[in-house]
């Protein structure tokens, strides 16, 4: 799968591709004190729950760019309910992967860094009136089969 890169790790806003613009608009700062720990963005041509393309956070260990599209396989996925836009709840699942390229590969990801990982959309999305509600985690079975399932057909 690829990745296409929105908010780079170290950022403190969070920007967001505008297709009718095809370019990045600034979504929103993030909370005082917290920035994006590892490249954010978005698998193209899917579409999640929320109408958007479906997360995904890359686990590098250098910060990208805006608009970089990277290679990138399955570690994890994690579960993700918060408020619908049009009222009620909803899944927003993320998932997490590592570029195909990864030099210095985690294989895997560690319990410390998804409780980290948790801790972040939790404080990222604090006053935003989401209410995000962390389920719990899956395997890369579970991230591609939810890639696979949010494809777009055209």
């Amino acid at each position: 799968m690829r990745v296409v890169i929105e908010s780079p790790a170290g950022a403190r806003v969070k920007l967001k591709y505008a297709p009718d613009l095809g370019g990045f608009v600034l979504s929103r700062p993030l909370v005082l004190g917290v920035s994006y720990p590892f490249d954010w963005g978005f698998v193209p041509g899917t579409a999640a729950p929320d109408g958007d393309p479906v997360d995904a956070m890359v686990l590098l260990d250098v910060p990208t760019y805006p608009g970089v599209i990277i290679p990138c396989r399955a570690l994890a996925l994690l579960q993700v309910e918060q408020n619908a836009k049009d009222g009620g709840r909803q899944r927003n699942d993320r998932i997490i992967v590592e570029p195909v390229v990864a030099r210095r590969s985690p294989g895997e990801v560690a319990d410390h860094v998804k409780q980290e990982l948790e801790q972040f959309f939790l404080s990222a999305t604090l006053f935003e009136g989401k209410d995000v509600e962390i389920l719990g985690w899956d395997d890369a079975r579970a991230a591609d089969a939810l890639v696979e399932r949010s494809r777009c057909t055209r």
